[in-house]
């Protein structure tokens, strides 16, 4: 019946994408985070290294974590439901989605065992991802071979071969860590996912960028990414400053991946770094952070800092910005990267 639906193309689809999960999230959040509470799955408090300490955030300690159960597991049962799971494009982004959030929990779990805010090993995660990126890209390349074609922002469509694999597999990790690092705030990560989400809503379906690769397919992405938008909006209504639960590794880095594996089945590697430039921003300052330490060690004997703290929000907020006016600020961004993402598009269109 509801594969009918799909085919009438009467809306019905995308009218669920949004109002399911978004009521799941609304009506559903009182009782996960209580039943959180009961778990006593608190979020921790990210600790001082060497002399740098991190801002006040003790208020936070306890607030139940792991709330991105909630979030992804409102987007999964819309797609299950409505979308066309023979599709292969729709199978692939859910299974990132799936393994990422998998991981994310076991993050999640390890830190709430061991009271502090070390979770699994890092390149654990980073070899899981990247072996589901992997068989997800070979699976594309070899089912279907548009895959290939890449949008250059301002440009067009360009046929890039094998290398499809290889950018595949590094768009989805960078963006499944990305997102992650930057949910270290009130509703940050949740918020910025809102406009990066409306990019696909747009595109796919209305500016049919790619139009020559998707029939369906690219109207089923869009309908997830309502649903991922739907489910972030209800979300953030229990994630905004003073957030009652925090979404932790296993909804930021579902979400992520997500986003990183809609990129890679509708061409928008390199749009997605416009994009996504927020979450480009935070882990790329994690990256120079790192690497200048490690340098200024090397040359001068000591490790040097060349943000306040990394990730970026928080060298804002060292710098003397509240909370909500990091995220607020981050959020306008996110909104403008947008308009200029689009642009892109429409460029080329």
């Amino acid at each position: 019946m509801l594969n009918y639906l799909f085919r009438m193309g009467d809306g019905t689809m995308e009218t669920a994408a949004f109002l399911l999960p978004l009521a799941m999230v609304l009506f559903l959040g009182p009782w996960v985070i209580r039943e959180l509470q009961a778990m006593k799955a608190g979020q921790p408090v990210r600790e001082a290294h060497g002399n740098v300490h991190a801002p006040d955030h003790t208020a936070k300690a306890g607030t139940p974590t792991m709330g991105g159960i909630l979030l992804i597991g409102a987007a999964l049962v819309y797609a299950l439901l409505f979308l066309p799971l023979e599709n292969v494009r729709v199978q692939c982004v859910l299974l990132v989605t799936v393994v990422t959030a998998f991981l994310g929990f076991l993050d999640d779990y390890a830190k709430i065992k061991r009271h502090n805010s070390v979770g699994v090993n890092g390149w654990f995660k980073i070899v899981l991802q990247a072996i589901a990126a992997a068989f997800c890209a070979m699976y594309l390349y070899c089912t279907d071979e548009s895959v290939c074609g890449i949008l250059v922002p301002f440009y067009g469509f360009v046929d890039i071969g094998w290398l499809f694999i290889p950018l595949a597999v590094l768009t989805i990790i960078a963006t499944s860590n990305a997102v992650n690092l930057t949910d270290g705030l009130d509703g940050l990560a949740s918020g910025c996912m809102i406009p990066a989400s409306l990019f696909y809503i747009v595109v796919l379906p209305v500016m049919q960028v790619g139009s020559e690769m998707f029939g369906c397919e690219g109207i089923s992405l869009a309908c997830y990414a309502i649903a991922l938008l739907a489910a972030c909006v209800g979300f953030l209504w229990y994630n905004c400053h003073p957030a009652r639960v925090f979404m932790g590794d296993t909804g930021s880095l579902a979400l992520g991946g997500a986003l990183g594996a809609m990129a890679v089945c509708t061409g928008t590697e390199l749009v997605l770094i416009i994009l996504a430039g927020v979450f480009v921003a935070e882990a790329s300052s994690v990256m120079v952070q790192v690497l200048w330490f490690k340098i200024t060690r090397r040359l001068c004997g000591e490790g040097r800092r060349f943000f306040r703290m990394a990730p970026l929000h928080h060298h804002f907020e060292k710098g003397g910005m509240s909370e909500t006016q990091v995220c607020v600020r981050f959020w306008i961004v996110s909104w403008f990267l947008l308009l200029i993402a689009l642009f892109a598009c429409v460029f080329y269109h």
